[in-house]
């Protein structure tokens, strides 16, 4: 025969309350790694508009540097630079001496979530 039932292990602490600091620390644990993920998917997304603004900076200056002897070649010279740099070309006009690009790069910051990232850029002759 068994004698009084002790609810109350060694250290005072409740018999149920086994295994809570496991839950805890796995919680603790999953919140961590979403943190982790969501400052992935930013730090991605912030490349990919960095990456976007130096393909429309690098293509317009290629395509400006054209626009005297060729207006017709300087949107194709841009597009050239642009998709060097991993960049897709949007818009491409040129007023008078002026190149003014408009750039696209597509970014995955997670599996499953695809975002695009544009730039504009206009380059042309200095104005004094």
């Amino acid at each position: 025969m068994r004698g009084p039932v002790n609810r109350w292990d060694v250290r005072g602490r409740s018999a149920r309350d086994k295994g809570a600091a496991s839950i805890l620390v796995l919680a603790v644990g999953l919140v961590l790694v979403a943190a982790g993920l969501a400052g992935a998917a930013v730090g991605a997304a912030r490349v990919a508009r960095h990456q976007a603004r130096v393909a429309a900076d690098l293509g317009a200056l290629a395509g400006a540097a054209r626009t005297l002897a060729d207006p017709a070649g300087a949107c194709t010279a841009a597009t050239e630079i642009v998709q060097a740099n991993g960049g897709e070309v949007v818009a491409c006009a040129v007023l008078g001496l002026d190149l003014e690009l408009t750039v696209r790069v597509h970014v995955s910051p997670l599996p499953g979530l695809a975002r695009a990232a544009e730039a504009t850029a206009l380059a042309g002759p200095v104005r004094g």
